[in-house]
């Protein structure tokens, strides 16, 4: 079952704290930069999705998915900037963050270089699905992200996960249309998606561990265990995206057989938080 969600273009700012950047997240330092270490990823990765759906664009005649894409697009394009503020915060506290930057960077670039369009785009599918697992997370409860973390930051992950649940259709739909539904195309997005998470997740644990050495937490034993449990444990993030991640074997998969949109209903006060935030630094007028 397909739901029929057009993404809207929220262009919000966050102004976040830089002085927070090392212990935003009320679970501490250690879950903080889990996290930090996820938006080194995020600049660089949406504009290669961007990128990778764009080369597509003239070959979609359907009105409601050409409307799709121009949101998926602008959707990232705010991303992108938001997370790269995000991003010098790190690199002003010293975490040493501009090297693993330019790596992701240069990755994605070369893959743009070898890899044909179509593997480009089932790439982009593959991580569209892994990033929309990650959202569901952030927006089911407050077990990852707890409410009493530092506000602007918090509103900030809120944001990326529903528009990244909003839009999780998007790059699938055109996938689905410009690539088929044979087996040729099932390989491809399959094969896509499980290089994609092996490369994935070992940057972000080589990554991971310099960012927290690089704050001088590596020896925090009981940092390293709190994370370890918030990843691994019982109902940690492996063992609650296990059945999500295994759906994307299913050859009749759509992202949207799970319909979590109620948690778009959040979107307008989240918003209104964020304008309300900005009207408590002076940055705009109240109204």
């Amino acid at each position: 079952m397909t739901a029929a969600i057009l993404p809207v273009r929220r262009n919000l700012q966050f102004h976040l704290p830089q002085n927070r950047i090392s212990n935003w997240n009320a679970h501490g330092t250690h879950w903080t930069h889990f996290l930090n270490t996820l938006s080194i990823f995020f600049p660089a990765g949406e504009r290669f999705f961007i990128q990778s759906i764009r080369n597509y664009r003239d070959q979609i005649s359907d009105a409601d998915l050409k409307k799709a894409v121009a949101a998926f697009i602008g959707q990232e394009a705010f991303h992108t900037r938001e997370h790269e503020e995000y991003n010098a915060a790190m690199a002003e506290a010293n975490l040493q963050t501009e090297k693993m930057e330019k790596t992701v960077e240069e990755l994605l670039a070369y893959l743009q270089r070898v890899l044909p369009k179509p593997m480009q785009l089932a790439a982009t599918t593959a991580l569209e699905h892994l990033t929309a697992m990650m959202a569901e997370l952030v927006l089911v409860d407050d077990a990852f992200i707890p409410n009493n973390s530092e506000t602007r930051y918090h509103a900030l992950w809120q944001w990326h996960a529903m528009e990244e649940t909003e839009h999780k259709g998007v790059a699938y739909d055109v996938y689905e249309k410009v690539m088929g539904k044979g087996p040729g195309a099932y390989l491809l997005r399959t094969g896509a998606f499980v290089v994609a998470n092996l490369i994935f997740w070992v940057l972000v644990s080589r990554f991971y561990w310099k960012v927290v050495k690089a704050d001088g937490q590596h020896r925090d034993l009981k940092g390293w265990g709190k994370a370890l449990g918030l990843v691994f444990g019982r109902r940690g993030m492996v063992s609650r995206m296990a059945g999500e991640w295994f759906d994307y074997f299913r050859p009749s998969f759509h992202p949207w057989d799970k319909n979590n949109s109620y948690h778009l209903e959040r979107a307008e006060q989240l918003m209104k938080e964020v304008e309300g935030y900005a009207q408590e630094l002076g940055l705009v007028a109240a109204a």
